[in-house]
């Protein structure tokens, strides 16, 4: 992630609409699997990628709650910064305890050995406990603000499956979102293609009312996932490991 990008990240993180609606999409699953769960304890749960913890408080519904950030800056100020321990995800990652469950939304694709990271989240998870990420799909997505954001990749449902049996998990879901999105990103590709010489332009917050609205659109366009439309900007995905 560029530096200038960094310094807004925790705002857009809590404010801007695309993070706010997946963290609501994630939330609604979470509370989806937490019914099916037939143990009733809480959840040890690890949030790779957490950032300054901004979401920690919501989370703690299911359970207790501690992140992994690589950038110590970010981590820094945060009011959770007893719960975030700098480190990096990599194929020598291990968590401090076993958990039951990993979260790992859009981090997957800025990392270069996907596959021994997933391994070693399957090493901290304990028999039977759950990974969830997010992703953002299609290749011919790719553009500038992907290179922008320092992205390895954007996968395919059958790609980011393989990856995810080949590390050791059984996938429970596996489906497109973000489908409302694909047109404008189109947009975006054909306006900052990759290798642009034009730099990419560091997400804002938009004003209340268009943020607002884009928020409902998204939830709106989350009430489609049980279609099962094989098409969105982003993949999620709910995997396990055999118990």
């Amino acid at each position: 992630m560029q530096a200038e990008y960094a310094r807004h990240y925790r705002d857009l993180s809590e404010r801007h609409w695309w993070w706010r609606a997946r963290e609501a999409f994630v939330l609604a699953r979470l509370e989806r699997l937490r019914r099916l769960d037939a143990d009733p304890r809480p959840w040890n749960i690890l949030d790779i990628g957490c950032g300054a913890g901004s979401w920690f408080n919501r989370l703690s519904r299911f359970g207790e709650v501690e992140g992994i950030e690589p950038d110590a800056e970010s981590a820094h100020d945060s009011p959770h910064r007893d719960r975030i321990q700098v480190a990096a995800l990599n194929a020598d990652f291990q968590a401090e305890k076993p958990c039951d469950l990993v979260l790992l939304l859009d981090v997957l694709e800025h990392l270069e050995d996907d596959l021994g990271a997933l391994r070693a989240i399957a090493r901290s998870l304990r028999p039977g406990g759950r990974l969830v990420l997010t992703v953002p799909a299609f290749p011919w997505l790719w553009s500038g603000h992907d290179e922008m954001n320092r992205h390895y990749r954007r996968y395919v449902a059958l790609g980011l499956k393989s990856v995810l049996v080949e590390a050791g998990f059984r996938v429970e879901t596996l489906h497109y979102f973000y489908h409302w999105t694909v047109a404008p990103l189109l947009v975006r590709r054909w306006v900052n293609p990759s290798g642009s010489t034009k730099k990419a332009r560091v997400p804002h917050v938009p004003p209340a009312f268009l943020n607002r609205s884009l928020m409902i659109l998204s939830q709106v366009d989350f009430s489609l996932a049980p279609l099962r439309i094989p098409l969105g900007s982003s993949l999620y995905a709910s995997a396990r490991l055999p118990a």
